[in-house]
């Protein structure tokens, strides 16, 4: 097998290697494998328990990296099996490609260049999604995993199920992974984006055969159930931890205080009453009794009713600490208006505590979602007031 110089020098220069994970794909494994070996002598061959002849088809490539086990753990752990196995010897950068032959070898060195260009990034070779033989199945899952990709990192892309990709593995880290089979490369996706290793995309080639000679190990009522329930484990850590916390760090920096000021409040593409609405949405949804679930809420809403997601965010952290325990108190104090008799005093002594809240549930449920219509509304009347006075209008 010769190997092309130019681009082993490249691979080399970069410290990057070709990572097959394999699971008895031993009909396309060997023409995947020489087609990598054309480009670079640098290639890692993740055997995962296959039970076909495999084995036998790595043995006529001594140059090739092998990592082997059984029995079969899932794509995920071939992954990270392999991750691990690359950094151990050094190299910086891997390029997946799947074994079953859908990828071009010729792809490579567009991926590599990549690291040019966008040094540090985590590249996913974007497929051309409406080309013959592609199966319908794939379209509509790939639509939906970009679907959530964007709910739980902001980020819009064509192809989030590409198993082309180049991981940045020195700027992804150790990281402890969950995920052992499809659903991990989701994971890998996400939570790379949430640590800030910026995501890319770049073209490829895919070849589909026709349905009575295509092999998947994919199995669709298992697989797409983990996949969904990863998915909902991420919009809730994205909503109750990652929002707040990107949130606040976004608040420590002083030039997005003008930032947010010049393009969201001054901008005169959008109406007074249009960004007032958003406010005073933002308010009620920080105060409305839905623990947990505000921004979430929130933020579907306000793509639904297409509000600046800015400015209900900003104001959806009304209740956020340290102004935690005044919402709370006065929360409780507007729901005596709807207990009559048995309404209760709730005082900022000693005796105010969450547990003091909590005997007294109802009370306070009543007083969240007025003091949320009253609050709502009023920061809607303040901000157009404001708006109207300080904003000029197109």
């Amino acid at each position: 097998m010769t190997t092309n110089s130019t681009h082993n020098e490249h691979f080399e220069r970069h410290r990057a290697a070709v990572l097959i994970p394999t699971y008895n794909n031993a009909g396309t494994l060997e023409e995947v494998v020489k087609g990598a070996l054309s480009y670079t002598s640098h290639v890692i061959v993740v055997n995962d328990g296959a039970t076909d002849h495999t084995s036998t088809i790595l043995e006529k490539y001594p140059a090739v990296h092998k990592v082997s086990y059984s029995p079969n753990r899932g794509k995920g752990i071939a992954l990270r099996r392999g991750f691990e196995y690359a950094l151990t010897q050094g190299y910086d950068y891997v390029i997946t490609m799947d074994a079953d032959g859908q990828h071009f070898a010729s792809d490579l060195p567009g991926m590599l260049d990549k690291i040019n260009t966008h040094p540090e990034t985590l590249v996913i070779g974007a497929r051309n999604l409406n080309q013959e033989n592609m199966p319908g199945k794939n379209s509509f899952a790939n639509k939906f995993s970009n679907f959530w990709f964007y709910v739980e990192t902001g980020l819009k892309g064509p192809d989030t199920q590409s198993g082309y990709r180049l991981y940045p593995l020195r700027r992804m880290g150790r990281t402890r992974w969950w995920c052992t089979k499809y659903e991990f490369e989701i994971e890998v996706l996400v939570r790379s984006a949430w640590k800030g290793v910026k995501i890319d995309w770049t073209p490829v080639k895919v070849y589909y055969p026709p349905a009575e000679e295509r092999i998947s190990h994919f199995r669709p009522f298992q697989d797409f159930s983990r996949i969904s329930v990863l998915n909902t484990v991420l919009v809730l850590i994205t909503f109750l931890y990652i929002k707040p916390r990107d949130f606040f760090l976004w608040m420590l920096k002083k030039e997005n205080w003008k930032k947010m000021w010049k393009e969201e409040i001054l901008n005169a593409e959008e109406s007074n009453a249009r960004k007032a609405a958003a406010i005073g949405f933002g308010v009620f949804m920080g105060i409305v009794p839905i623990w947990g679930f505000q921004l979430l809420v929130a933020f579907l809403v306000s793509v639904k009713l297409k509000l600046n997601k800015a400015l209900v965010f900003l104001a959806a952290h009304v209740s956020t600490p340290p102004l935690t325990p005044f919402v709370i108190f006065f929360s409780f104090l507007a729901g005596k208006v709807w207990m009559g008799r048995s309404a209760k005093d709730l005082l900022f002594d000693k005796h105010f505590s969450i547990a003091a809240v909590g005997d007294n549930l109802l009370q306070y449920v009543f007083g969240a979602i007025t003091l949320a219509i009253v609050a709502g509304l009023a920061a809607w009347a303040i901000s157009y007031a404001l708006l109207a006075i300080f904003r000029k209008n197109k």
